[in-house]
């Protein structure tokens, strides 16, 4: 029996859908999604220039519970550096320099859509 994908599910999918495509238009590269590591999930990886970039995807459909990117707190903000480090340890080669991006993108009941790109945003 396959597994009916929630509504929540389905927004993520299409909002990290958005993100590829728009990062791909600022001139990245996506290289993987939906990484699975020890300490949880990447949803973007990607590369611009020299640059490998780890990029957390946060869509919502509304300002109810806060922008999208206040989701990413610093608990979340843990989770997904030692999830880094763990897929940085399974592929030594990926030697770079690399950085964490997130896209927050809200949809507006209208349909349109509010990207915003926050670059390097764990140091």
């Amino acid at each position: 029996m396959a597994l009916l994908k929630t509504k929540p599910h389905r927004l993520g999918r299409q909002g990290e859908e958005t993100a590829a495509r728009y990062l791909q238009t600022k001139g990245y590269c996506i290289l993987e999604r939906n990484v699975r590591t020890p300490h949880g999930e990447i949803d973007l990886i990607a590369r611009k220039g020299e640059v490998l970039v780890f990029v957390e995807v946060k869509m919502r459909t509304s300002e109810q519970f806060g922008y999208p990117e206040e989701a990413v707190t610093p608990r979340k903000q843990a989770h997904l550096l030692a999830a880094a480090e763990a897929y940085l340890a399974q592929h030594p080669e990926s030697d770079e320099t690399w950085q964490f991006d997130v896209v927050a993108i809200l949809r507006h009941p209208n349909a349109t859509l509010q990207i915003e790109h926050f670059e390097n945003v764990i140091r």
